[in-house]
């Protein structure tokens, strides 16, 4: 099927006040990703904002999840407003839709799929924080569901820069478009 504009989404996945602080490139990130949302939104193409966040007290975190228990043991605060809000340079304007999962990939614990379904989306463009997580799994979930997929490399970080380089360069191109921001919006 070919991409077009109506059936294409651009995903801003946990683009939080409490993941934007482990980047250290942060005003980079941040340009490249607000340059992909004012495209997508110039362009028709939906912007979905998918954040994590739990109920005050983590009832959905189960001590069997290793990653999901050190937040629940306070590395990073998801069941309160203000850290767990979208960071306020990239924050939803009317019309944007927000989805809020309860796992690492964008589809587990969220209405994800029905929203998409529901809009005729078949294309996915993918950004977030952090790279070898809610992209990795998204891609690998995304590609399972027969969905094509675009990831805007520099719209995409990590801690770990080299889990990014490795994800952006061999993994991520075996399932899904690999691209920068200015390529993807040459082409629009």
């Amino acid at each position: 099927m070919e991409h077009t504009n109506q059936n294409t989404a651009l995903l801003v996945m946990d683009v939080q006040e409490a993941t934007m602080k482990m980047l250290k490139e942060s005003e980079a990130f941040i340009s490249s990703i607000s340059k992909a949302i004012e495209t997508a939104r110039g362009s028709g193409i939906r912007v979905i904002y998918v954040v994590v966040g739990f109920r005050r007290g983590y009832p959905e975190v189960s001590s069997a999840n290793k990653a999901f228990m050190r937040l629940k043991n306070g590395a990073m605060d998801f069941d309160t407003d203000k850290e767990g809000r979208i960071h306020a340079s990239v924050a939803p304007q009317p019309g944007d839709i927000l989805v809020t999962k309860k796992r690492v990939s964008a589809f587990t614990g969220s209405d994800l799929e029905v929203v998409l379904r529901s809009l005729g989306i078949t294309h996915l463009l993918l950004t977030g924080i952090a790279t070898g997580g809610v992209v990795l799994s998204t891609v690998r979930e995304a590609a399972d569901k027969d969905y094509a997929i675009t990831v805007l490399s520099d719209c995409c970080g990590d801690v770990d820069e080299d889990i990014h380089r490795v994800l952006t360069t061999k993994i991520f191109p075996r399932q899904a478009d690999v691209m920068t921001v200015d390529e993807w919006c040459f082409k629009q």
